[in-house]
């Protein structure tokens, strides 16, 4: 009978032990996960700010990514009312 409950004491720590690793782990996946979405926000406002700074064409990099070729058509705002006639 002893045995038996040597077993069922190890199970219990061993399964508090576990509870308590994933409690940590799961704490830590969610501050990783906020530093990553905080990071990409600066990232953005940072990338913002130098294309405001750098006006298109004069970076050799944006001349790569957009290379010369026919542009496309323009958007234009096209009001609803005049859809309606």
């Amino acid at each position: 009978m002893s045995i038996q409950w040597l077993l069922i004491v190890a199970a219990l720590l061993l399964a508090v032990g576990a509870f308590l690793r994933a409690r940590r782990i799961a704490r830590r996946l969610e501050r990783l996960t906020e530093s990553y979405w905080e990071l990409r926000y600066e990232y953005g406002q940072l990338r913002a700010r130098v294309n405001r700074l750098e006006p298109a064409g004069t970076d050799a990099e944006t001349a790569l990514q957009n290379p010369p070729g026919p542009a496309a058509g323009a958007t234009a705002f096209v009001p609803l009312s005049s859809l309606k006639r």
